[in-house]
């Protein structure tokens, strides 16, 4: 009694008691297995790799990363100054000249006194 060949997309064969869901829940576990290969082969490649290469990958991050912060840190200094400069500018009347020709103004030029 022979039965005929049915397609089927997993390597595990269904006795026809499996209900769909179980069906389902079982290439599930199969597509896991296959992922938990890929991952076990691609973490044999990075042990295997040369500590030289994985070294000079880090150093080049750290400085990316390095520079970013001193970026971040420069942007956060000069909008806090900007804040005091505008606040003490207010609070003094007008006059905030102190640091003024810090090179961080809103760049138009007025300094809070009028043209005569």
């Amino acid at each position: 009694m022979d039965h005929p060949p049915r397609p089927q997309s997993s390597l595990l064969v269904a006795p026809p008691e499996l209900s769909p869901l179980e069906q389902e829940v079982l290439d599930e576990y199969e597509r896991l297995a296959e992922n938990m290969k890929t991952l076990a082969a691609l973490l044999d490649h990075l042990a295997s790799a040369p500590a030289t290469d994985i070294l000079d990958g880090l150093r080049d991050l750290e400085r990316k990363t390095s520079l970013v912060f001193t970026l971040l840190k420069a942007s956060v200094y000069s909008i806090v100054l900007q804040q005091e400069i505008d606040w003490g500018g207010a609070a003094a009347g007008g006059g905030g000249g102190h640091g003024q020709g810090l090179g961080h103004g809103d760049g138009d030029g007025d300094d809070g006194q009028e043209d005569e």
